[in-house]
């Protein structure tokens, strides 16, 4: 394992902030990490693994060491009667993830289809789109504790999966997921509830969805390859049962202990759909993307969410929370 002096970030995140590590590297396999980790540790730095680098925000100069997650294979088990099980290392695309599957034959995750970032971070940030949740098909992970120095396997309940949540966010750093199982649930039931789902026919295949999730990725969404960005930049917030009757112009559904928001109208109606600071701004596309338009620094990105969050409090009262994490 060689760990470079000023890694180069730059390239590596989905917003395209200019951003450099004390120490950084690619890690093959999970000896590597443990060996990153290790280097941390004697020199009293943090550390921090990177997967695909689209769901963060980065400063210019990050003291810690950051390892890039380069662990890769994948396999697929279709002896069980119930589920179709995939395994895959953490440093595998998401996105090439769900197209295999879908090849091979296997329905279940072709509404999440399109997402930028790795499989390791897909359970951290438990992602969702078009009516399904990662929760939805997990069976287990493996993640090395940084505080026992071993190897752990989680299973579903173990990982306390909830909106955009899991137990690896409530402990930032101790757990580092190398990888994940999913259980592809037999029968395969296509999920078409969502808007822009619900008008395929009723005996559309995984591909056909997965095709249509991507149209409808493509027209809302500014691809980060060719507009810097890190996809929804704020969670839909959620407001107690006891308040929702406030926020009923508000597009939004029931969930358990209130009603959830959509940050995107909320963000819109206050005028902030294409609003700029600097080169950072949100996109004409959809408001709840923050997209780099060209040269846009940490500091843009920062002052823009910070006044976003500020006029929409003082619109409707509600408290937007970023959902890329922040690093340096």
């Amino acid at each position: 394992m060689t760990l470079k002096d000023q890694f180069d970030l730059s390239a590596r995140n989905t917003l395209g902030l200019s951003s450099h590590a004390r120490y950084g590297g690619v890690l093959p396999d999970a000896g590597a990490m443990i060996e990153a980790l290790a280097f941390a540790q004697d020199r009293g730095l943090p550390f921090h693994f990177l997967g695909g680098g689209s769901n963060c925000v980065l400063a210019p100069q990050i003291e810690a060491v950051v390892g890039v997650s380069g662990m890769t294979g994948r396999s697929i088990d279709t002896s069980a009667p119930d589920a179709v099980r995939v395994t895959a290392q953490a440093g595998e695309s998401w996105p090439g993830l769900v197209e295999w599957c879908v090849a091979q034959g296997a329905g279940g995750l072709e509404n999440l289809a399109g997402i930028p970032g790795t499989v390791g971070a897909a359970p951290i940030q438990n992602i969702g789109a078009y009516g399904v949740e990662l929760s939805d098909i997990f069976e287990s992970l493996i993640a090395f504790d940084t505080e026992t120095s071993a190897f752990r396997r989680f299973d579903r309940a173990a990982c306390r999966f909830a909106y955009r949540h899991s137990l690896f966010k409530e402990t930032p750093g101790r757990y580092i997921v190398t990888e994940v199982t999913l259980a592809l649930p037999r029968p395969w039931h296509p999920v078409l509830r969502y808007a822009g789902l619900d008008t395929l026919p009723a005996g559309s295949d995984a591909a056909a969805i997965m095709r249509t999730v991507l149209a409808l990725r493509g027209a809302k969404l500014p691809d980060w390859r060719q507009t810097g960005n890190a996809g929804s930049f704020f969670h839909n917030p959620i407001v107690p049962e006891a308040e929702a009757a406030r926020y009923a112009e508000v597009p939004g559904h029931a969930v358990e202990g209130g009603r959830k928001l959509s940050a995107g109208w909320l963000l819109e109606a206050s005028g902030l759909k294409g609003y700029r600071c600097g080169d950072a701004g949100f996109s004409e596309k959809h408001a709840l993307v923050l997209v780099n338009h060209g040269r846009a620094t940490f500091e843009d990105v920062t002052q823009l969410a910070a006044t976003a969050v500020e006029k929409v409090r003082e619109r409707f009262g509600v408290t937007l929370v970023q959902e890329p994490v922040t690093l340096g």
